[in-house]
């Protein structure tokens, strides 16, 4: 009788195997949480086969099953221990990536004001206005008294000479 259980059930795990991952993963959302719940079905299976009335089909049995292993695993402590456990961690995770990033975006803004802070007074102070104060070139002209376009000649220099130090910093 035994080796007739296990021949049987070896039958239906190749026949019916993938259908009920893929119904079980419907409940739950996770391969390897389905696989389990699965796996359990088939050890109910073999257990009760003997019990076994063939009142509906054997598939029928072991969609109930599976059903009712993936609902069980819902209603568990384990699973709302996970479901609250995750959420905590996508919660935390954004949290601390914003934290990082503002870490790191900071940390940037501080070795660029670290370079401005070496450029000649003349690329320094058109950098200054021009991007920390937002001021518009013409105005910086008038306010430094100089025409728009050495404003415009000096903001190139600057970016050229910044953007030479930084690179030295960084592959230097």
């Amino acid at each position: 009788m035994e080796r007739e259980k296990e021949r049987v059930l070896e039958e239906v795990m190749i026949m019916y195997g993938d259908e009920l991952v893929r119904l079980a993963f419907h409940y739950v959302k996770n391969v390897e949480t389905a696989k389990d719940i699965v796996q359990s079905t088939f050890i109910k299976c073999y257990q009760h086969l003997d019990s076994f009335r063939y009142k509906s089909s054997l598939k029928t049995w072991l969609y109930r099953i599976t059903i009712n292993g993936c609902k069980d695993y819902l209603k568990s402590w384990h699973h709302r221990k996970v479901q609250a456990v995750q959420l905590i961690q996508d919660v935390a995770g954004a949290i601390f990536s914003s934290v990082e990033d503002n870490v790191i975006q900071k940390e940037a803004k501080e070795e660029l004001q670290q370079v401005v802070y070496t450029l000649p007074t003349i690329y320094r102070e058109v950098i200054y206005l021009y991007y920390y104060q937002s001021f518009q070139i013409e105005e910086i002209g008038d306010m430094m008294e100089l025409n728009t376009s050495t404003v415009k000649t000096r903001l190139k220099r600057a970016r050229q000479r910044l953007k030479t130090k930084l690179e030295v910093n960084y592959h230097g």
